[in-house]
């Protein structure tokens, strides 16, 4: 099930996770809770993290603070959450990248079995842009480019799915496009708009403004639906590649070890927050679309997509660091 599908029966898990919720007897939780953000302030994820622990906290009747712990691509903080008591003290905010750095890199710590992930929170969609002048004006007019040019078409990347994004498109095109990596948007969208670069694979929030002013130019989203504030701009998959999907997202997740009870009155009320209409307009204006979903549905979501960055990566010949 795509993270769009499950955001339109968010009500679902959250039903079932009530359930659950009202059956543990673990009085949790008993002092504060500490939410590791492994990435710097001001992004999606410390938003997020930020917004439910304000919600939380009265919730609970306990102080849930935000540590940003940034390094090594989010590795560092993840590794502090992999390392606390799984008590529900310590908790983190990852995004997409806890899934693509197992692909990646040697971590310290197994992504799948020294975390128990709680819910996926939110999702936000990838827009493929150009230059207002760059020679394809439609995903159907890229492809036919990058095969007629195998290796000569550049994207820009910012490392995590952004990165790998264009890396499955190639793939899946069959023919190999050139990464060109940049620290982040704001540094590659000038070289994106000057066509010294051709094309990039960036979060919606990051172009929509671009695109809207007419600075940078659509081609498709890889979400897995249209989205409602660019109804016009067709998926990739809709564009010829089949299945073709991406995207960020966030997720609560623990140290392994976690107790169920616990795990499930975290996600429970968690995912009860995304129905409150202040944290919708705040992931609106994220270009966010909450998910919510229970521990089980969460944990086979991150394996899927650790699978499948995988195959990106092994596809594509990047070697581990």
């Amino acid at each position: 099930m795509t993270l769009t599908r499950r955001a339109a029966l968010l009500a679902a898990p959250l039903a079932a996770l009530s359930l659950s919720g009202a059956q543990a007897q673990a009085p949790f939780p008993s002092s504060t809770v500490r939410i590791i953000v492994p990435y710097t302030p001001g992004g999606a994820s410390d938003i997020a993290a930020r917004l439910l622990a304000e919600k939380l906290t009265p919730v609970w009747k306990q102080s849930v603070v935000v540590e940003n712990r940034t390094g090594a691509n989010g590795i560092v903080g993840s590794d502090a959450v992999a390392k606390a008591a799984p008590d529900g003290t310590t908790l983190g905010f990852v995004s997409v990248n806890h899934a693509v750095n197992a692909a990646l890199y040697t971590t310290p710590f197994d992504t799948l079995k020294d975390f128990s992930v709680l819910s996926i929170i939110y999702s936000v969609p990838l827009v493929v842009v150009t230059a207002p002048d760059f020679p394809a004006n439609s995903i159907q007019d890229l492809v036919k480019l990058v095969k007629s040019k195998p290796g000569e078409i550049t994207f820009a990347s910012t490392g995590g799915a952004v990165h790998l994004a264009a890396e499955m498109f190639a793939g899946q095109v069959g023919a190999a496009m050139t990464n060109v990596p940049y620290r982040g948007s704001t540094a590659a969208h000038p070289d994106l708009i000057g066509r010294r670069v051709d094309v990039m694979f960036d979060t919606l929030p990051a172009v929509v403004g671009h695109v809207q002013a007419g600075k940078l130019k659509a081609l498709g989203t890889t979400a897995a639906q249209r989205l409602p504030m660019l109804p016009d701009l067709p998926t990739v998959a809709e564009s010829g590649l089949p299945g073709f999907e991406a995207a960020t997202w966030g997720a609560i997740i623990a140290p392994a070890g976690l107790p169920a009870p616990i795990a499930n009155k975290i996600a429970t009320d968690a995912v009860a927050q995304l129905q409150e209409s202040s944290i919708k307009e705040r992931f609106a204006a994220l270009g966010a679309t909450p998910v919510g979903s229970t521990p089980e549905q969460a944990q086979a979501f991150v394996r899927a997509e650790l699978e499948k960055w995988q195959k990106v990566v092994t596809a594509a010949k990047i070697e581990k660091q």
